[in-house]
C-alpha cells in the first residue's frame, strides 16, 4: 500500500513529464518567433512549476537544477539577455537532463550530476555569468501556486497631497483592473461642498473585490512608486483551493469586523436589536452608510466571483486514472459484450417477445457502455506529433539540412494503445524522410527547390479508421534503383513485370536499403521493415505514393481501436471467421466455371481484383457452394476478393489474443467468442494477401 506522499510523488512525476513536453514544445515555437513575450512568460511558468513542486515533493536536484535555468529565462524575459540558438540547445539539452533526473533508478547518479553541472556552466557562460558554486542555497519555493485564481480584498486609501506628487490614483485601479475581474466601491463621505474642495487634494478611497492568478506580490507591485502616499490593505479571501466556495461566502458583520470598520463587541451589541444589521450600525454611529453599503457590494461581488469559480472549477474538473485501471475496465466490457450476445441468441431461440425486449434493451446499453469506456481511451495524437518536432530538429542538424516540420490534425483521436504502439514507426518514416527525401540545401536550390525543405505530418479520420500521413517534398523514390537493389538480392526475378505500387512496395522488405553508406541514421534497412511489421500488428495498412524530384508521401491506415471493432462473420468449411468490416467494401456472389471450378479473379464494373479462397487456404473439408459469396476488401490500397460459403453479418467482435502456441501463425490477428460460446478467428487480411502471394509464387 503506497503512502499519501509515495502518491503525490507519482503525481509530481506525471505532472512534470506533461510540463517537459509543453516546454519543449513552447521552445521549438520561439525558435520560428524569438519575440514572442507570451511564449517567453510561457516557459517562465513552466519551468518555475517543476522547480516549486520539486522542492516540496523531495526532488531537491530538478528543483535546484531548474532554478538555475529559471535565472537565465528570467533575465531572457526582461529583455537583458537574447534568444539565440544557443540558448535553445542549451535548453533542450536541459528538458533532457531533467527528464533524467526523474527516472528513479538515476538517483544519486554521479556522471547525472556532472553532466548537470556542465549544462549549467554552460547556461552562466551564455549570461556572461562566472560559474556559481555547486552547493548553492536554493531559495524556499513560492507558496502560492501560478495559475490558480484568488479572490483578494483590496481597501486602497490614498494619501490627501498624491496629486501634488504627479501620481494618478485612476492609474493604479485600471492597473489593478488589468489583474483580473474586479468589483470597485468608491468611499465619498470626506467630499464637503464644492466651494470648500482643494482641487489638489485627494478625498476619496476605494474597496476592491479582486478575482485574479496574481500573487500578493503582484498586487503590491502595482503600488511600488507609491508606497509612500498610499496606503494599501490586501487581504486574502479565497486561495482558489475550494471546489465550491465554502468559506468565502461571510456575513455581513464579519466583514465589517475584519476589515476593522466596527469591534467584536460592537457587533455583539448591534445583533441584539431586531433591526437589520446595516442599519442598526448606522443609527448607532459606528459606521458611515457608505462603509454599511461597501460592505454589502463585497459580500455580493464575492458571493458572484466565487460561483464564477467553482463553476469554472467544475467545468475543468478532472481525474488521472491509472492505465492498467482503465485496461481492466475495457476488458470488463469486452466481456459483458459475449454475454449479451449470448444473451441475445439464447432468446431468440425461446421466441419470448418479453425477453427479446429485455435483450434489445440490454444490447443498447451494452452498445453505449462499449462507446463510452472506449471513448475514455481516445486520446488526440497531437502530443505524439508534437514530440516528433524535436526529433526533426535535432536530426536535420546532425546532417546539415535545413527541414521544417509541418503538422495537422492533432485533435484526431485513436485509442491510447494504438498511439503508444505508432510512435516508433512514425519514427523510422520521419528518419527515413529526413534522410533519404529532402536533399540538401544546396542540392535543392540547384534544382530549383527552397532550401528549407517541408516534412507534413497528418493525420484525419476516413471512414472507421485514421489515416496518417507523412510527407516531404525531396527527391522522391526511385524506381530503378529499387528494382536493381530487388533484383541484386533476388527479391525478384529479373525483368519482372511490376506496377510501380508494388515497386514501391519493396521498400518494406526485411534487409532492404537503398543507401550508398550505412550511418547512424539509417543505411543498414531494416526501419522499412519494422514499420511494415508494427503496422500489420495494429492491423492496419501502408500505401505509398511518390513522383521523382517532388516528393514522396506514405499513409497508414490505423484502426480506431484494438479492443473491441465491428466485424463481417463469415463461415468456411463449418468454421466461423471475422473479417474486420472497415477493410470490408462489398460482397458480392460468384457462380463457379462450367466445370465446376472456382474462379481465381471477380469483374468488379470494370475493375479485376484476384480472389482467395477460405476453404483452399486454410485447408478446409467440404464442398463449396455452387455459388460462392466473395468479400470483396481493400489491403494496401489493392481490392481483394475473399472467397466464403457464407456471409453470417455483421458483428460486434471482442478481440482475444491467441496463446503463445499460435505466434508464428501470420494469417490471424486474434480470436472472438460467438454467442453460442464458440470460437471465431479474426482473419489478418493483409498478412493472407502476403503469405497466399508467397505461395503462388513458390508454386510457380
Amino acid at each position: 500500500m503506497m503512502s499519501q506522499d509515495d502518491v503525490h510523488r507519482l503525481a509530481y512525476l506525471e505532472e512534470a513529464k506533461e510540463l517537459l513536453a509543453d516546454l519543449e514544445a513552447s521552445l521549438l515555437e520561439l525558435e520560428r518567433t524569438p519575440g514572442d513575450a507570451d511564449l517567453l512568460h510561457k516557459i517562465f511558468r513552466a519551468m518555475h512549476t517543476i522547480k516549486g513542486s520539486g522542492a516540496m515533493f523531495g526532488f531537491d536536484d530538478i528543483a535546484a537544477f531548474t532554478h538555475d535555468v529559471e535565472t537565465i529565462f528570467d533575465k531572457v524575459r526582461n529583455g537583458l539577455l537574447g534568444v539565440s540558438r544557443e540558448l535553445l540547445d542549451l535548453s533542450f539539452h536541459a528538458c533532457d537532463h531533467i527528464r533524467s533526473l526523474l527516472e528513479p533508478d538515476n538517483a544519486g547518479d554521479a556522471g547525472l550530476t556532472a553532466a548537470g553541472r556542465m549544462l549549467l556552466e554552460g547556461f552562466r557562460r551564455y549570461a556572461g555569468e562566472d560559474a556559481a558554486p555547486a552547493d548553492a542555497a536554493l531559495p524556499a519555493p513560492q507558496e502560492e501556486s501560478p495559475g490558480v485564481a484568488r479572490i483578494y480584498r483590496l481597501r486602497i486609501r490614498p494619501q490627501g497631497d498624491i496629486l501634488v506628487t504627479g501620481n494618478n490614483p485612476l492609474h493604479l485601479l485600471e492597473d489593478v483592473c488589468s489583474l483580473g475581474e474586479c468589483r470597485m466601491f468608491v468611499h465619498v463621505e470626506a467630499v464637503g461642498p464644492l466651494d470648500d474642495l482643494d482641487p489638489e487634494a485627494c478625498l476619496i478611497w476605494w474597496d476592491c473585490v479582486l478575482r485574479s492568478p496574481a500573487s500578493r506580490q503582484d498586487l503590491v507591485d502595482v503600488f511600488l512608486f507609491v508606497e509612500d502616499e498610499c496606503d494599501l490593505t490586501i487581504d486574502l479571501l479565497d486561495d482558489g483551493c475550494a471546489l465550491d466556495g465554502e468559506g468565502v461566502h461571510k456575513l455581513l458583520g464579519q466583514i465589517l469586523v475584519e476589515r476593522g470598520d466596527i469591534t467584536p463587541a460592537d457587533l455583539e451589541n448591534a445583533l441584539s436589536a431586531q433591526k437589520r444589521l446595516g442599519d442598526i450600525l448606522a443609527d448607532q454611529g459606528l459606521v458611515q452608510p457608505s462603509q454599511v453599503a461597501s460592505a454589502l457590494a463585497e459580500q455580493s461581488a464575492v458571493r458572484d466571483l466565487g460561483q464564477k469559480q467553482a463553476d469554472r472549477q467544475e467545468k475543468a474538473s478532472s481525474i488521472r486514472v491509472a492505465a492498467d485501471k482503465l485496461d481492466f475496465l475495457v476488458d470488463l466490457v469486452g466481456e459483458l459484450v459475449i454475454v449479451q450476445a449470448q444473451i441475445r441468441q439464447a432468446v431468440d431461440e425461446r421466441g419470448d417477445p418479453y425477453l427479446r425486449g429485455l435483450a434489445e434493451h440490454l444490447e443498447r446499453l451494452s452498445e453505449s457502455l462499449r462507446d463510452s469506456t472506449l471513448s475514455i481511451r481516445m486520446l488526440p495524437i497531437g502530443a505524439t506529433f508534437a514530440k516528433f518536432r524535436r526529433l526533426v530538429r535535432d536530426l536535420s542538424t546532425e546532417l546539415g539540412k535545413d527541414i521544417e516540420l509541418v503538422t495537422s490534425g492533432e485533435e484526431t483521436e485513436l485509442d491510447k494503445t494504438v498511439i503508444e504502439r505508432l510512435s516508433d514507426p512514425l519514427v523510422h518514416l520521419l528518419r527515413n524522410s529526413i534522410d533519404h527525401g529532402v536533399e540538401s540545401p544546396a542540392e535543392r536550390q540547384a534544382v530549383g527547390k527552397p532550401a528549407v525543405g517541408r516534412i507534413s505530418l497528418a493525420a484525419a479520420h476516413v471512414g472507421g479508421e485514421v489515416c496518417i500521413t507523412v510527407a516531404d517534398d525531396g527527391g522522391g523514390l526511385d524506381p530503378a534503383a529499387i528494382r536493381a537493389k530487388a533484383e541484386q538480392r533476388g527479391i525478384i526475378a529479373p525483368g519482372a513485370d511490376l506496377t510501380l505500387k508494388e515497386l514501391y512496395h519493396l521498400i518494406f522488405q526485411p534487409g532492404f536499403s537503398t543507401a550508398k553508406a550505412v550511418t547512424s541514421v539509417s543505411g543498414r534497412g531494416v526501419g522499412m521493415d519494422v514499420v511494415k511489421r508494427a503496422i500489420d500488428a495494429l492491423r492496419g495498412s501502408v500505401e505509398i505514393d511518390s513522383e521523382r524530384g517532388k516528393g514522396t508521401a506514405i499513409a497508414v491506415r490505423l484502426p480506431l481501436t484494438l479492443a473491441i471493432i465491428d466485424g463481417l462473420q463469415v463461415q468456411a468449411g463449418g468454421e466461423y471467421f471475422v473479417v474486420p468490416l472497415a477493410l470490408v467494401e462489398e460482397c458480392v456472389e460468384l457462380a463457379r466455371d462450367a466445370d465446376g471450378q472456382r474462379r481465381r479473379i471477380v469483374n468488379l464494373r470494370g475493375e479485376v481484383a484476384p480472389v482467395l479462397s477460405l476453404r483452399e487456404a486454410f485447408g478446409l473439408a467440404g464442398e463449396p457452394p455452387s455459388i460462392e459469396p466473395i468479400v470483396v476488401a481493400r489491403v494496401d490500397g489493392e481490392r481483394i476478393g475473399i472467397a466464403v460459403d457464407r456471409v453470417v453479418g455483421e458483428h460486434q467482435t471482442v478481440i482475444k489474443t491467441l496463446g503463445r502456441l499460435y505466434r508464428d501463425v501470420d494469417a490471424f490477428s486474434g480470436a472472438t467468442i460467438r454467442g453460442d460460446g464458440s470460437m471465431a478467428l479474426i482473419i489478418d487480411v493483409a498478412a493472407l494477401v502476403r503469405r497466399e502471394a508467397q505461395f503462388e509464387a513458390g508454386r510457380s
